[in-house]
């Protein structure tokens, strides 16, 4: 089957050169070997992006569904590809009027393959943000989140019937989950199957339905996760967590859910990458003679940095180790410090003497 570049990637097809751009780098970063990332699916990210950001391959793929490497067209012994037929199909007129999804269906049966699975319908994912602060990120935590969903009936457990109760073949479907369904077209009648409406694929039905569920076997509900936040994470990274999603029907298996991480601006330090940045004031005599000064870690405590002498203002120092602890990996990003000089608003009777005799010296 031909990949989908533009999922890999997480653009629509519509998606500006920018935004496909901006996308490849924040999943590289993600999946970068070197930070412990996936290297499978970085090579994955990578073959995406090498397609959708050549305008010819990018049109090529958006025609066809793939790239014929050498040719501008079809190539001979690569094959039929079916994404390619769909999307051409789907955008024709015909007066027998159908729409596309059920054109593949037919099709598939036609042919001889499925285009689309039929059988059991799990919970849904879930997609929550959550905002944490710079400094959470400078280690491991949990943080404790409430969100509405799906949930599990805890009259019935799940299973959908009344206590004491069991669950009987379904009569619509015959325990197979799945029904037939005869569409006319204009190749002729065809029949195809789809999922059973009244089982919803589970073959079985409560003999007596949960009072509480209606059968269903989940309620809507709030529950509380506490989700655990890995040092090193960066604002648009997602956390997976297996099981948590709304739960499915009648005991099916439940979503994921998937934590989308913001981190709220510091008032101090900026953050880029794993480096952070801070811009301090220096005194103009300090920045002459040099010497010592404190200098605020994220985590609140202080390290001494020596200024030499004739430091001019807007200089750069870097104290190694001391920015935010890489993702999945060993280490920490460095913390660099901007020094600019600081004019005084106000002198007193003494330090304006002093200033005027330096300037007679020609300072």
């Amino acid at each position: 089957m031909a990949k989908n570049y533009y999922q890999i990637l997480g653009v629509s097809p519509s998606a500006s050169q920018e935004e496909i751009k901006k996308a490849y780098y924040k999943l590289a970063h993600k999946y970068h070997p070197d930070k412990g990332g996936d290297e499978k699916k970085f090579k994955e990210i990578n073959e995406a992006y090498q397609v959708l950001s050549d305008k010819k391959k990018r049109e090529q793929y958006d025609k066809f569904g793939r790239i014929f490497e050498g040719s501008e067209g079809t190539s001979a012994g690569k094959g039929f590809d079916f994404g390619s037929f769909w999307q051409n199909f789907s955008g024709q007129n015909f007066s027998g009027g159908f729409s596309s999804p059920d054109l593949e269906d037919i099709l598939g049966d036609f042919f001889g393959f499925t285009h689309r699975t039929v059988g059991k319908e799990r919970g849904r994912d879930i997609e929550v943000d959550i905002k944490i602060n710079l400094a959470d990120t400078l280690k491991d935590f949990k943080k404790r989140i409430s969100i509405q969903k799906q949930i599990k009936c805890p009259r019935c457990g799940g299973s959908g019937c009344e206590p004491n109760t069991k669950l009987k073949e379904c009569f619509t479907c015959r325990g197979t989950g799945r029904v037939q369904k005869i569409q006319k077209t204009f190749f002729g009648s065809f029949t195809r199957y789809v999922t059973c409406p009244v089982c919803h694929g589970t073959g079985k039905v409560p003999v007596t339905p949960c009072n509480v569920c209606g059968g269903e076997g989940r309620i809507k509900g709030e529950e509380t996760i506490d989700v655990f936040i890995p040092a090193g994470v960066d604002s648009g990274q997602i956390i997976k967590i297996a099981g948590k999603g709304e739960a499915g029907r009648r005991g099916e298996k439940p979503g994921d859910l998937y934590i989308k991480v913001e981190i709220a601006p510091h008032k101090v330090f900026k953050r880029k990458g794993d480096d952070l940045f801070i811009t301090l004031p220096l005194s103009f005599s300090k920045a002459c003679l040099g010497g010592e000064m404190e200098v605020p870690l994220l985590d609140g405590r202080k390290v001494l940095l020596k200024v030499p002498a004739f430091t001019e203002s807007g200089k750069i120092f870097r104290i190694s180790g001391k920015g935010i602890p890489h993702f999945s990996g060993w280490g920490r990003g460095n913390l660099y410090v901007k020094l600019t000089i600081e004019t005084p608003k106000r002198l007193t009777k003494k330090q304006k003497e002093l200033l005027e005799k330096l300037q007679d010296e020609g300072l």
